[in-house]
């Protein structure tokens, strides 16, 4: 899942992306809310961590422009201000909670699986081809019901790659997506996690998921007429 941070204190951007990043998540920061209402508008995130303290545009200004276009869209506010008056703001603009400054990772990483729970979004928690079982949420993978154990970048590029489930993707999208980079010709990074991912996903387990699309790239699906 992508994660936006709002968040214009460097350490503490730091510090919860470490957090989050650790927990498999895909993390985006943005140090301004004219950054942050941008990158909200313009990108499909699972949930947004935001602080009300803000250069350029603050956190109401925020959640003001991407609550109308966005009205499903987790929104955690972080802030300093303790007065219940701005937590109450926060909400009736469109928060779906508040986390005041300073806070515990542990609580805050509480609150992000809340919140993935909730609303329509559910329906996109677990994903699912063939016997193949991704849950999103509890960050956990299964084949066969049986668990599989995954590193946060084996985690992230499976994810990906079930998100777009019969379809090809380029070394370029799983590069820019997975890892946020743009496309080296040189690397050959998205094939040595490809090949971590078979063994794991694939090494014992029938009829194989992944599959390379010469010239193309890869494409995870389970063959025509397979039975599961």
């Amino acid at each position: 899942m992508r994660i936006l941070v709002v968040e214009d204190d460097v350490p503490v951007a730091g510090f919860v992306r470490k957090g989050l990043e650790a927990e498999h998540y895909a993390v985006d920061i943005a140090p301004d809310g004219e950054q942050a209402r941008e990158m909200a508008l313009a990108s499909d995130y699972d949930l947004v961590i935001l602080d009300l303290n803000l250069p350029k545009l603050d956190g109401i200004g925020v959640l003001h422009a991407i609550r109308p276009q966005k009205p499903s869209l987790p929104v955690l506010v972080l802030t300093a201000r303790s007065r219940i008056e701005d937590r109450v703001e926060s909400l009736d603009t469109g928060a779906d909670d508040c986390l005041i400054k300073p806070f515990s990772f542990t609580e805050l990483s509480a609150r992000v699986r809340a919140l993935l729970r909730r609303g329509p979004r559910v329906v996109e928690a677990v994903l699912r081809v063939a016997d193949l079982v991704l849950d999103r949420v509890g960050r956990k993978v299964e084949r066969g019901g049986k668990n599989i154990e995954l590193t946060s970048k084996e985690f992230a590029l499976l994810e990906y790659l079930m998100r777009n489930a019969g379809r090809r993707v380029t070394r370029a999208m799983i590069v820019e997506h997975v890892w946020n980079l743009s496309f080296d010709t040189s690397t050959n990074i998205v094939d040595v996690y490809i090949n971590y991912l078979r063994k794991k996903i694939d090494g014992e387990h029938a009829p194989h998921l992944i599959h390379t699309v010469r010239g193309v790239g890869y494409e995870l699906s389970c063959p025509s007429g397979a039975v599961m």
